[in-house]
């Protein structure tokens, strides 16, 4: 049987290799992330893009490397002007601010490759129930793949 595929937003990156957080919740989202990684990850086919990768470079040196490590193995998918096109309509219709864009390419990549899932802990953009049902109803009447956007818990095996 073939594995679904999942694209790794850059804020699992994040949490993965980000020193333990004394806030409870975001430590909890730590840990989950880092079980996620080891224990489900190998059941599907993973991917990220470029902005994925500019992203994690940003920030700290140390920091910057280990989260480059992380990423090293990972397929990358290649961004076109369909990919581009997409974005922007996604920008426009979840109103995401500018400096944020990139969220919007995010969704893009995973809705023009046909990917499954698309993981992240940015509840603010993209895992957030009211920018779901605008992009699967857009998605919906443009005749258009529909993922699945969703924490690394919801992901996990019960």
């Amino acid at each position: 049987m073939e594995k679904q595929k999942v694209y790794i937003e850059t804020s699992v990156i994040s949490y993965l290799t980000a020193k333990p957080s004394r806030d409870l919740v975001t430590a909890g989202h730590q840990k989950t992330t880092y079980d996620w990684w080891h224990k489900s990850k190998h059941k599907f086919d993973c991917y990220i893009s470029d902005f994925v990768t500019q992203e994690v470079m940003q920030g700290d040196k140390e920091a910057a490397a280990l989260r480059l490590d992380v990423i090293e193995n990972l397929d990358i998918l290649v961004v076109n002007n369909e990919i581009s096109e997409l974005a922007d309509i996604y920008f426009q219709l979840l109103s995401i601010p500018y400096k944020s864009k990139i969220d919007a390419y995010h969704l893009a990549f995973t809705v023009w490759y046909n990917i499954d899932f698309l993981i992240t802990w940015n509840c603010k953009h993209i895992a957030n129930a009211i920018n779901i049902q605008k992009i699967n109803s857009y998605n919906a009447v443009n005749k258009i793949w529909i993922p699945v956007f969703c924490t690394p818990q919801e992901l996990m095996e019960v």
